[in-house]
């Protein structure tokens, strides 16, 4: 089983830079393979907990190269629950990058655990009649103190539903669990890596060295 490491998080990492550079990001030191996937960056500031900044991924499997470059940028410049990344925000940024294996039809909307599975729900919203869906990955419900009905009445709002939740709707639910494997680096943790292997830190056109290392 393929393994997120330190490698595609370094990727994703020279992937955003080279965007802001506009220049081609340096090759993918990891193989190739299908997975679904996905990319998260947080940002710290002043020294307090990183919080979400963009997650954006996908539940079908592609290729990793191309899926980690597409959505290293998707989920850094347009996730639409926040205006894009700049570059000046590198220096407090971490990114995860998240494989899922392990997919699992659960029995009901209660028979997967906090911290060890994310999800998916599927369900027909009674008020217009459509089908919604969303995720969370494995780690959410544990980071946000949720029980399992908490984190999936948050996960309905999540997919955009906006009635009441109750419990025979909870019921008609269709479930899918997941598991994932992680890696996460800090920015700071990134640039070391970048002057060991490669003898330079990274660069930002037009930035002061001291901004950014």
């Amino acid at each position: 089983m393929v393994s997120a490491n330190r490698e595609m998080v370094v990727y994703c990492f020279d992937t955003l830079v080279a965007h802001y550079n506009s220049e081609q990001a340096p090759p993918p030191a990891f193989d190739e393979g299908q997975h679904p996937l996905f990319v998260t960056w947080k940002k710290a500031v002043n020294g307090g907990e990183p919080r979400l900044r963009g997650c954006i991924g996908t539940l079908e499997a592609r290729g990793l190269i191309n899926g980690f470059k597409d959505y290293a940028l998707t989920s850094a410049l347009r996730d639409r629950r926040f205006p894009p990344i700049q570059a000046k925000e590198l220096p407090n940024l971490e990114c995860t990058v998240s494989i899922l294996v392990n997919y699992e039809i659960a029995r009901d909307y209660l028979d997967w655990e906090v911290g060890k599975h994310g999800i998916i729900i599927e369900f027909t919203d009674p008020d217009y009649n459509t089908a919604r869906s969303a995720t969370y990955l494995p780690e959410v419900a544990a980071h946000e103190g949720w029980t399992k009905i908490e984190a999936v009445d948050s996960l309905m709002k999540k997919a955009g539903y906006n009635g009441p939740i109750t419990e025979p709707l909870r019921r008609r639910i269709r479930l899918t669990r997941y598991q994932s494997t992680l890696f996460t680096m800090r920015y700071s943790d990134y640039v070391a890596y970048v002057k060991t292997t490669r003898g330079a830190a990274p660069t930002i056109s037009g930035a002061k060295p001291s901004n950014y290392w």
